[in-house]
């Protein structure tokens, strides 16, 4: 899993995270989907640790 999954996870759950200096340069920049199953493990990670 790489940590941009986990950190778009996070955004979706409400967790709240610490300042990012590292942003993108312009706004329109996308970066890729996390796939519905490692969504799934990072969500049960997070209920697993009691994050959510």
């Amino acid at each position: 899993m790489s940590h941009l999954n986990i950190a778009k996870t996070k955004r979706k759950c409400g967790i709240i995270e610490q300042k990012n200096d590292n942003l993108p340069k312009s706004e329109g920049s996308r970066s890729p989907e996390t796939p519905k199953e490692k969504e799934d493990a990072i969500i049960e990670a997070f209920r697993h640790f009691q994050m959510i």
